[in-house]
Protein backbone atom coordinates (compact mmCIF):
# COMPACT_ATOMS: atom_id res chain seq x y z
CA UNK A 1 0.00 0.00 0.00
CA UNK A 2 1.63 3.57 -0.83
CA UNK A 3 0.31 6.43 1.46
CA UNK A 4 1.22 9.55 2.61
CA UNK A 5 4.58 10.04 4.92
CA UNK A 6 2.66 12.74 6.68
CA UNK A 7 0.20 15.46 6.69
CA UNK A 8 0.71 18.48 4.20
CA UNK A 9 -0.37 22.08 3.55
CA UNK A 10 -0.08 23.92 0.48
CA UNK A 11 -1.64 26.75 -1.14
CA UNK A 12 -2.25 28.04 -4.76
CA UNK A 13 -3.81 31.46 -6.10
CA UNK A 14 -5.30 31.02 -9.90
CA UNK A 15 -6.85 34.75 -11.47
CA UNK A 16 -7.67 35.69 -7.75
CA UNK A 17 -9.40 32.73 -6.33
CA UNK A 18 -7.07 31.16 -3.56
CA UNK A 19 -6.84 27.13 -3.17
CA UNK A 20 -5.75 25.49 0.00
CA UNK A 21 -5.39 22.19 0.35
CA UNK A 22 -4.81 19.54 3.10
CA UNK A 23 -3.71 16.67 2.92
CA UNK A 24 -3.53 13.77 5.39
CA UNK A 25 -3.51 9.50 6.02
CA UNK A 26 -7.10 8.52 7.31
CA UNK A 27 -7.25 4.94 8.25
CA UNK A 28 -11.00 4.43 8.10
CA UNK A 29 -14.17 6.31 6.26
CA UNK A 30 -14.96 7.00 10.22
CA UNK A 31 -11.72 9.45 10.88
CA UNK A 32 -12.75 11.13 7.31
CA UNK A 33 -15.78 13.22 8.87
CA UNK A 34 -13.00 14.44 11.50
CA UNK A 35 -10.46 15.50 9.37
CA UNK A 36 -12.49 17.55 7.10
CA UNK A 37 -14.08 19.04 10.16
CA UNK A 38 -10.46 20.13 11.70
CA UNK A 39 -9.46 21.74 8.10
CA UNK A 40 -12.63 22.79 6.64
CA UNK A 41 -13.04 26.78 6.50
CA UNK A 42 -16.93 27.72 6.91
CA UNK A 43 -16.29 30.96 5.96
CA UNK A 44 -14.85 30.00 2.57
CA UNK A 45 -17.07 29.78 -0.48
CA UNK A 46 -16.16 26.26 -1.00
CA UNK A 47 -14.52 23.06 0.86
CA UNK A 48 -14.49 19.99 -1.44
CA UNK A 49 -12.84 17.05 -0.94
CA UNK A 50 -11.99 13.28 -1.37
CA UNK A 51 -10.79 10.55 0.22
CA UNK A 52 -9.90 6.47 -0.72
CA UNK A 53 -9.49 3.52 1.80
CA UNK A 54 -8.48 0.31 0.16
CA UNK A 55 -11.69 -0.06 -2.42
CA UNK A 56 -14.20 2.63 -0.38
CA UNK A 57 -13.88 5.99 -1.72
CA UNK A 58 -15.74 9.29 -1.86
CA UNK A 59 -15.57 12.72 -2.94
CA UNK A 60 -18.28 16.15 -2.83
CA UNK A 61 -18.43 19.42 -4.83
CA UNK A 62 -19.95 21.53 -1.69
CA UNK A 63 -21.13 23.31 -3.92
CA UNK A 64 -19.21 23.97 -7.03
CA UNK A 65 -20.39 22.58 -10.70
CA UNK A 66 -20.94 18.95 -10.53
CA UNK A 67 -17.81 17.14 -11.81
CA UNK A 68 -15.58 20.24 -10.80
CA UNK A 69 -14.26 19.55 -7.29
CA UNK A 70 -14.32 16.40 -5.37
CA UNK A 71 -13.90 13.91 -8.70
CA UNK A 72 -10.67 16.09 -9.61
CA UNK A 73 -9.50 15.84 -6.30
CA UNK A 74 -10.09 12.16 -6.42
CA UNK A 75 -8.29 11.76 -9.65
CA UNK A 76 -5.05 13.08 -8.21
CA UNK A 77 -5.49 10.51 -5.29
CA UNK A 78 -5.52 7.47 -7.71
CA UNK A 79 -3.08 9.15 -9.99
CA UNK A 80 -0.70 9.43 -7.02
CA UNK A 81 -1.47 5.77 -6.26
CA UNK A 82 -2.70 7.26 -2.93
CA UNK A 83 -4.34 4.79 -0.44
CA UNK A 84 -5.86 5.72 3.03
CA UNK A 85 -5.86 9.46 1.93
CA UNK A 86 -7.98 12.38 1.92
CA UNK A 87 -7.53 15.49 0.51
CA UNK A 88 -9.72 18.64 1.66
CA UNK A 89 -9.41 21.93 -1.01
CA UNK A 90 -10.75 25.04 0.26
CA UNK A 91 -11.35 27.90 -1.85
CA UNK A 92 -11.88 31.18 -1.49
CA UNK A 93 -13.35 33.09 -4.78
CA UNK A 94 -11.44 35.83 -6.11
CA UNK A 95 -14.13 37.39 -8.20
CA UNK A 96 -13.28 35.91 -11.39
CA UNK A 97 -15.15 32.71 -12.73
CA UNK A 98 -12.67 29.66 -13.80
CA UNK A 99 -15.21 27.83 -16.20
CA UNK A 100 -15.54 23.74 -15.99
CA UNK A 101 -11.99 23.15 -16.76
CA UNK A 102 -10.64 25.62 -14.81
CA UNK A 103 -12.12 24.32 -11.89
CA UNK A 104 -11.26 21.12 -12.46
CA UNK A 105 -7.93 21.72 -12.98
CA UNK A 106 -7.05 23.91 -10.06
CA UNK A 107 -8.83 21.49 -7.37
CA UNK A 108 -6.72 18.70 -9.23
CA UNK A 109 -3.66 20.41 -9.26
CA UNK A 110 -4.05 21.49 -6.07
CA UNK A 111 -4.93 18.10 -4.88
CA UNK A 112 -1.42 16.62 -6.32
CA UNK A 113 0.73 18.97 -4.74
CA UNK A 114 -0.60 18.65 -1.18
CA UNK A 115 0.18 14.77 -1.78
CA UNK A 116 3.37 15.81 -3.41
CA UNK A 117 4.17 18.00 -0.87
CA UNK A 118 3.24 15.18 1.81
CA UNK A 119 4.89 12.59 -0.06
CA UNK A 120 4.37 8.83 -0.43
CA UNK A 121 5.39 6.34 1.77
CA UNK A 122 4.70 2.28 0.70
CA UNK A 123 3.50 0.43 3.41
CA UNK A 124 3.33 -3.65 3.50
CA UNK A 125 0.59 -5.08 4.83
CA UNK A 126 0.76 -6.93 8.01
CA UNK A 127 -0.62 -9.84 9.49
CA UNK A 128 -1.22 -10.53 13.47
CA UNK A 129 0.04 -13.95 14.80
CA UNK A 130 0.20 -16.13 18.22
CA UNK A 131 3.76 -18.18 18.59
CA UNK A 132 3.38 -20.40 21.87
CA UNK A 133 6.41 -21.68 23.19
CA UNK A 134 7.76 -23.60 26.39
CA UNK A 135 10.12 -21.11 28.56
CA UNK A 136 13.51 -22.71 27.36
CA UNK A 137 12.83 -21.82 23.90
CA UNK A 138 11.97 -18.15 24.24
CA UNK A 139 15.71 -17.23 23.23
CA UNK A 140 15.13 -18.85 19.85
CA UNK A 141 11.56 -17.27 19.34
CA UNK A 142 12.65 -13.81 20.50
CA UNK A 143 15.78 -14.28 17.43
CA UNK A 144 13.44 -15.71 15.14
CA UNK A 145 10.92 -12.61 15.75
CA UNK A 146 14.00 -10.15 15.30
CA UNK A 147 15.40 -11.89 12.63
CA UNK A 148 11.69 -11.59 10.25
CA UNK A 149 10.84 -8.01 11.62
CA UNK A 150 8.11 -8.48 13.52
CA UNK A 151 6.70 -6.23 16.09
CA UNK A 152 5.92 -8.04 19.38
CA UNK A 153 2.59 -6.61 20.63
CA UNK A 154 2.53 -8.45 24.29
CA UNK A 155 3.33 -11.63 25.84
CA UNK A 156 1.64 -14.15 28.22
CA UNK A 157 3.03 -16.62 30.74
CA UNK A 158 1.08 -19.79 30.68
CA UNK A 159 1.66 -22.70 33.12
CA UNK A 160 3.91 -24.19 30.15
CA UNK A 161 5.78 -21.53 28.46
CA UNK A 162 4.85 -18.21 27.32
CA UNK A 163 2.27 -16.74 24.17
CA UNK A 164 3.33 -13.73 22.10
CA UNK A 165 1.15 -11.78 20.34
CA UNK A 166 3.35 -10.16 17.33
CA UNK A 167 2.60 -8.92 14.19
CA UNK A 168 4.78 -9.35 11.06
CA UNK A 169 4.44 -8.15 6.99
CA UNK A 170 2.58 -10.63 4.84
CA UNK A 171 5.79 -11.46 3.27
CA UNK A 172 8.10 -12.56 6.05
CA UNK A 173 4.97 -14.47 7.24
CA UNK A 174 6.30 -17.67 5.75
CA UNK A 175 9.87 -17.16 6.89
CA UNK A 176 9.02 -16.72 10.31
CA UNK A 177 7.00 -19.75 10.22
CA UNK A 178 10.10 -21.52 8.90
CA UNK A 179 12.42 -20.01 11.07
CA UNK A 180 10.30 -20.85 14.41
CA UNK A 181 10.27 -24.44 12.90
CA UNK A 182 13.86 -24.81 12.54
CA UNK A 183 14.95 -23.08 15.58
CA UNK A 184 13.01 -24.93 17.94
CA UNK A 185 12.69 -28.29 15.94
CA UNK A 186 9.29 -27.52 15.53
CA UNK A 187 8.74 -27.18 19.47
CA UNK A 188 7.18 -23.65 18.85
CA UNK A 189 3.48 -23.22 17.23
CA UNK A 190 2.58 -20.23 15.17
CA UNK A 191 -0.90 -19.52 14.09
CA UNK A 192 -2.83 -16.43 12.63
CA UNK A 193 -4.64 -14.58 14.97
CA UNK A 194 -8.41 -13.98 14.64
Amino acid sequence: MRTLAGPARIEIEIKRSRFVAHAARVDDPAGAPAFLAAVADPAATHNCWAWRIGGEYRFNDDGEPAGTAGKPIYIALEGKDADHVMVVVTRYFGGTKLGAGGLARAYGGAAARAIDAAGIVAIEPRLECVIEADFDLTGPVYAALEACGAEKLDERFLPSGVAIRATVTEAAWPQLRRVLRDSTRGAATVRRAG
